[in-house]
């Protein structure tokens, strides 16, 4: 299932101040996911559909002090809420669509992406949008701290084949967005889906974000 964004703003909005709450023991399920992505220190990442920033402080452990951390969110009630965890000192907050973002063209070294695939309004684009800002051979994760299984058990749902994360599924929606799938683990407690940008198209910008 996909969303536009005013259907996520209306579901994540009146949530963003209990998120955290809800989901307490996540933060070392996003530690280890951001250890997948191979960041060095220096590099460039943005955290898509950030929320209330749980990855941001992986993040900015795994680029450094030099490095550049991004978080992107279209619900200004989970901006509000990182900036109230704190987490804003761990990256810059991005109010935007990651549809239509405000990056340089191979920008970035890698994204990060929790809870993001099931949220894009046009998947297919939109991934091709998130390959644009990332330089060659970059790295993309697709993260979720439980599994297919397991989140459909949590919203009484039954698995379909037509389920998004399903493996058959996102494989080729990646490779026709600019993505290699290099891994694909679906277990009760993580969900994780790693792929380089494979399309050489485009050159590194001297700064993040457009007009810096």
């Amino acid at each position: 299932m996909s969303d536009d964004p005013t259907h996520v703003q209306e579901f994540f909005g009146p949530r963003a101040a209990g998120w955290d709450a809800r989901f307490p023991d996540d933060t070392p399920a996003y530690a280890a996911a951001v250890a997948e992505l191979g960041l060095r220190p220096g590099d460039a990442v943005l955290d898509a559909g950030c929320g209330t920033g749980r990855a941001l402080p992986p993040l900015r452990a795994a680029v450094g002090p030099k490095g550049t951390v991004l978080g992107a969110d279209l619900t200004p009630e989970m901006l509000a809420a990182a900036v109230r965890a704190g987490r804003d000192e761990s990256g810059a907050l991005l109010l935007t669509d990651v549809a239509r973002l405000p990056l340089r063209t191979g920008a970035l070294d890698a994204v990060f992406g929790a809870g993001l695939v099931s949220h894009l309004a046009d998947p297919g684009p939109n991934l091709r949008e998130l390959a644009r800002v990332v330089r060659p051979g970059g790295r993309l994760a697709l993260f979720h701290p439980v599994g297919r299984a397991a989140l459909a058990a949590r919203h009484g749902r039954l698995l379909t084949e037509d389920d998004l994360r399903a493996e058959h599924n996102i494989r080729p929606l990646l490779s026709g967005s600019d993505w290699r799938m290099v891994s694909y683990v679906d277990e009760d407690d993580r969900y994780l889906v790693v792929a380089v940008r494979q399309d050489p198209e485009g050159a590194r910008g001297s700064s993040a974000v457009s007009g810096a």
